[in-house]
């Protein structure tokens, strides 16, 4: 009997190989080095950890490690509640609510998606330090001198926790608004059967529904969060973003800053592990298929003034006075460079992100097809490699990149100075190559969600015709399926091109010499305390991080089925 049972284990374990494995195809090839592409700049940083760093890691270990360490976990958890009581609470209202103005906020509720989190630091130092309007209007009018009062200090890890709050909030919003949109009202009409009212409904309903997509949202917070560098920086909180770049440029240890990189890509997937796990084989799914329009409870008297003023106070703080701030500072005090080398930055960054998100749309097409021509776990895996670049920050990704490509340069050119007597230069590290390479990397998810959702509302009939009047797979995408879906690709070029104007670590740490974009021009302002003369560059940026918004607030105006438009 043992025999048959070991021979039956092994004809499990060859057919679990046979079905993992992908035919070799261009589109299978293709999947393969995409996501080995993704996958380089992860292995090298993990390659690193056990390197010896000659006693500069336990001078780390020994000083600042615990700060990170602490800093950064304080400010996860601070963003990811506050985050999940902003974006929750404001999408319950407007989906269940009406009061005054709910037809504005359900998509100016979205705006602080346009105000990078360093942009909006600079605003609010100005706004609210010692010297600034606030404070000193305080002062005339109380007769108050400095020292006579109580004033929170911005620069700090709260104040930077309810800034980024304030900005991010809209991921969980906009994910919680879509999962409320799609209730059933059956199981809403259940409830109000048993005697809930709207809060317990809210409580004891909607919200275990709503689950995976508040854990979804606040998932995308916390990887934001651990990404933050210009904000954090700028503040003076020390969290591994900022331990990476000091240790890599301040000691010039490489080696070190890999190893710091190595433990925040260890954050990371134990935060995405763990939301794996609390999800469990918990499945959420409508019973019925009866989509009708969504009943809504008229707030009257203080309860309606409640939730203006709920739905008001997110969008004046994350985008409203902000925006205000930099406009005014921009018309009064900008940049004193405006219209000469300034043009030069807006070229730069306009460049890069058309270019990046040119090739992240191409490469997510060639993914999205890909799968749906090999459905087998192999090509879902190597998928899911390849979409992974954004839960990874940009400072480990810049890492991950420049070590290998640094090693590059300098093997060509001692390869071939020792031949020729010539030196190149840094052909790969020291050009924009890299900064490209960094935000496709980074960014390619996003493109690759938006193009396969809408890949998949595409019938299989379709590809089935279009073989059988000759058609190759290369064929029917180009003549069948981009034409469908040209509005989803526009929309994943505009999302990876306003991302890849606000991305600050990765083009910080990967910028070639003196190559600047708008985001390093208000970086490097904000730093040497030039916050008038930042707020250009950083209205600059705003302005253009509004289209995806608008986008956005479209696409959602008939996300539910079944629903009336708006």
């Amino acid at each position: 009997m043992p025999i048959p049972a070991r021979r039956s284990r092994l004809a499990l374990l060859a057919d679990g190989i046979s079905r993992f494995r992908l035919s070799l195809t261009p589109w299978s090839c293709a999947l393969f080095l995409i996501a080995l592409m993704v996958a380089l700049p992860i292995l090298v940083v993990l390659s690193y950890i056990f390197v010896p760093t000659e006693g500069v890691w336990q001078h780390l270990a020994s000083t600042v490690l615990s700060r990170y360490l602490s800093n950064t976990f304080w400010l996860v958890l601070w963003v990811g509640l506050g985050t999940l009581i902003i974006g929750a609470g404001s999408a319950w209202l407007v989906v269940m609510c009406r009061f005054p103005g709910k037809r504005i906020f359900e998509w100016a509720l979205l705006l602080p998606l346009a105000v990078p989190t360093y942009v909006i630091a600079y605003a609010y130092t100005d706004f609210l330090q010692v010297a600034g309007p606030l404070q000193s209007a305080l002062r005339g009018w109380f007769n108050w001198q400095y020292g006579d009062y109580y004033f929170p200090n911005v620069r700090s890890l709260g104040g930077a926790a309810t800034l980024i709050t304030f900005v991010l909030y809209p991921y969980v919003y906009l994910l919680a608004r879509a999962s409320f949109l799609e209730q059933s009202v059956c199981v809403l009409d259940v409830g109000r059967t048993l005697g809930r009212g709207p809060w317990h409904l809210f409580a004891s309903v909607a919200l275990p529904l709503a689950r995976p997509a508040l854990v979804g949202g606040v998932s995308l917070v916390l990887m934001e969060t651990l990404n933050e560098f210009g904000a954090v920086q700028f503040f003076g909180v020390d969290t591994f973003t900022t331990g990476i770049y000091r240790t890599w440029f301040g000691l010039g240890e490489p080696v070190a800053a890999a190893q710091l990189a190595a433990c925040l890509l260890t954050f990371v997937i134990v935060l995405v592990l763990l939301e794996r796990f609390s999800r469990g084989k918990r499945r959420y799914f409508h019973t019925t298929n009866r989509y009708q329009q969504l009943p809504e409870y008229r707030l009257h008297g203080w309860r309606a003034l409640g939730a203006t003023l709920a739905c008001l106070l997110p969008i004046v703080i994350g985008f409203l006075l902000p925006s205000g701030i930099l406009l005014n500072l921009a018309i009064h005090q900008g940049d004193a460079l405006l219209g000469t080398r300034f043009i030069r930055f807006a070229t730069n960054s306009l460049s890069l992100a058309t270019v990046a998100a040119l090739i992240a749309v191409g490469l997510a097409v060639l993914l999205s097809y890909g799968v749906r021509l090999h459905n087998s776990p192999g090509a879902r895996l190597f998928t899911r490699i390849a979409a992974m670049g954004y839960a990874i920050p940009g400072s480990v990704v810049a890492v991950g990149i420049l070590i290998p490509f640094a090693w590059l340069d300098n093997t060509l050119n001692t390869w071939l100075h020792a031949h020729y007597g010539k030196i190149i230069g840094l052909v790969f590290s020291g050009s924009a190559f890299i900064l490209i390479y960094a935000y496709v990397v980074r960014f390619l998810a996003v493109s690759f969600n938006a193009v396969e959702a809408s890949l998949g509302k595409v019938t299989p009939n379709m590809d089935a015709a279009s073989r059988t009047l000759g058609q190759t797979a290369g064929g029917t995408l180009r003549r069948i399926h981009t034409p469908l879906m040209r509005s989803s690709l526009l929309a994943a070029g505009i999302l990876v091109f306003v991302d890849v104007m606000k991305e600050l670590p990765a083009t910080i740490i990967l910028r070639p010499f003196n190559f600047d974009t708008l985001a390093v021009r208000a970086y490097s302002l904000a730093s040497d305390e030039r916050l008038a003369e930042a707020s250009t560059a950083s209205l600059a940026i705003v302005v253009v991080g509004i289209l995806p918004v608008i986008l956005l607030s479209l696409a959602m105006r008939r996300a539910r089925p079944g629903s009336h438009a708006q």
